[in-house]
């Protein structure tokens, strides 16, 4: 008896993704009388939101994206501040298979016009921020996106209805007081919320958001940085050459992204400040929480950093506030600073959305991130999603699901959920014998983009099934949370059936089921040749090493 194999998605267009494919799938309801409706609403232009659109756009969907801004990408007609992205901008690899280019072309979006690459758009390694603006112009008109521009959302909230796909619609009131209906909600807002720490002084601060660009400003300045991020590094970058010195404050040490392997983490086109420390100049890193400091203002208007017991003491006077250095001349912040400059990163704007949609997140990103599952639908209403950067929480410091040569496969993803759920559309797979099983496998595991970046979290499956039959019924789920890395290692699933499924995967911590529930914790496919030893003691029980195989 021969078999077939189901493999996860072997070539373009895309990759299975480890999450809960749900069954029932309702029929669109009758208009009623109201706000207008779309089955989709994407809130925000970027590139997360523009990477939803084209999907939805080529299924033919109901969809619209709202921006508030007069373009797309308005983040990035302001960020960062000096205007160099640090996402890498590789225009040669010595391939023409464009599916390993993209392994590292971080920039571009998806698509299936060979026009919108970003290596068009740009010959820098690293690109000035505004060429991505353009790029990402030209992605929304070229490709024709329903974008409606001068929009800004300003409320969210549910309206219950039995009718709904979902048991209720997402109501969207814009600032003109218009509302808008939809019935799933996917939101691509971003991190946009300057995050700010709360302790004595902090008033004295400029934000990285609104500090001076201009060098010029800081000639012959003591400059203190708090935060040890690329933004401080960046704004430190800027500056190094014209100020006194320049120190920067942190809660921990520095992370090197080429130590780490974590791309958030800082990089060496912005570490300048680190050879000056090291080798000797006045520069310095420091290390304190900063909820431990306070920040006093002398009769010179020059600032002082002294500890926040000291202010407790009941001194109103700054002059009359003990300061460390009176005690102790090895002080390390015992010189004043003339300017004190806050880069501590962003945050998720929960303001605009109501509480009924308990989107609030606890826990360790409980003002960063909202709370989602491993689906990236919200944990407190059953379909909104959150997509993008502010997404990343399933996958912080784990993979690239913050950054644009991450998410944008993981949008893809959930946008094939959605087909599945709502419109019936089965998850895209290919067809093999198994003879080219060992072939499929290593071929994507040299080219494929999305498995390279998205690792521990996208995954390929292998399904086996009879000659000329059906493969058990089965679907792939996440895990209850992301709460611990994948780990490496094979899973074999023997169905309570002869020809059971052998599956094969690089996926999120996940269960399978409709049959004995089983945990996938692998991280790497692992390819068996068939007719070996190794492939007759991984077979389930009573299934023969005759196979043939079919691919997602």
């Amino acid at each position: 008896m021969s078999l077939l194999a189901a493999a996860g998605l072997w070539g373009p267009p895309g990759l299975l993704l480890t999450f809960a494919l749900h069954p029932a799938l309702c029929l669109r309801p009758a208009p009623t009388s109201g706000p207008p409706h779309r089955d989709y609403c994407v809130l925000g232009a970027g590139p997360a939101g523009l990477q939803m659109a084209y999907f939805l756009q080529r299924a033919g969907r109901d969809y619209a994206v709202f921006e508030r801004a007069p373009r797309p990408g308005s983040f990035f007609t302001r960020y960062p501040r000096h205007r160099k992205l640090i996402s890498i901008n590789k225009r040669h690899t010595g391939k023409a298979n464009a599916e390993f280019n993209l392994r590292h072309d971080w920039n571009s979006l998806l698509s299936h016009d060979p026009r919108l690459l970003f290596r068009h758009y740009s010959s820098a390694y690293f690109p000035d921020a505004g060429d991505m603006v353009r790029y990402l112009d030209d992605f929304a008109d070229r490709l024709g996106l329903h974008v409606l521009y001068n929009t800004t959302i300003a409320h969210v909230t549910l309206n219950k209805d039995r009718q709904a796909w979902n048991g209720h619609y997402f109501i969207l009131t814009d600032q003109r007081g218009h509302a808008h209906r939809c019935s799933v909600l996917l939101v691509a807002t971003g991190l946009s919320v300057p995050n700010q720490v709360d302790f004595p002084g902090s008033e004295y601060t400029e934000g990285y958001e609104s500090v001076s660009v201009d060098p010029k400003d800081f000639e012959g300045q003591n400059v203190l940085i708090l935060g040890r991020g690329n933004s401080a590094f960046e704004t430190a970058e800027n500056i190094l050459g014209v100020t006194n010195f320049i120190h920067m404050l942190s809660r921990s040490r520095v992370r090197l992204s080429w130590a780490t392997h974590y791309v958030g983490d800082l990089r060496a086109i912005n570490n300048g400040l680190l050879d000056t420390y090291q080798l000797k100049s006045l520069d310095g890193l420091l290390e304190s929480d900063l909820t431990d400091l306070a920040i006093v203002k002398d009769r010179e208007g020059k600032f002082r950093v002294t500890l926040k017991f000291f202010l407790e003491e009941g001194n109103q006077s700054a002059d009359a506030i003990t300061l460390p250095q009176d005690d102790n001349d090895n002080f390390a912040m015992r010189v004043a600073y003339d300017r004190v400059i806050r880069c501590l990163g962003w945050n998720f704007d929960f303001s605009i959305f109501d509480k009924s949609l308990r989107l609030s997140s606890g826990g360790e990103f409980s003002k960063k991130y909202p709370l989602v599952k491993a689906s990236y639908e919200s944990k407190g209403s059953r379909g909104l999603f959150v997509l993008g950067t502010a997404s990343h929480s399933v996958d912080y410091r784990k993979s690239a699901g913050g950054f644009i040569h991450g998410f944008r496969y993981t949008a893809r993803a959930v946008h094939r959920l959605l087909e599945h759920r709502h419109h019936s559309v089965a998850w895209p797979s290919t067809e093999h014998p198994i003879s080219q099983l060992t072939s499929s496998i290593v071929r994507r595991i040299n080219e494929a983009s999305g498995l390279y970046q998205m690792f521990g979290v996208l995954a390929d499956v292998v399904l086996l099934k009879e000659a000329g039959g059906e493969v058990p019924p089965c679907r792939l789920g996440p895990a209850s949370a992301h709460s611990h890395p994948p780990h490496r290692g094979r899973f074999l699933d023997g169905l309570d059936r002869p020809g059971g499924a052998y599956l094969t995967s690089e996926a999120l911590p996940g269960e399978l089921f409709g049959h004995r529930s089983a945990k996938l914790l692998c991280r790497v496919l692992l390819p068996v040749c068939p007719n070996t030893p190794e492939a007759a003691s991984l077979l389930p029980a009573g299934v023969p090493e005759n196979t043939g195989a079919r691919g997602n």
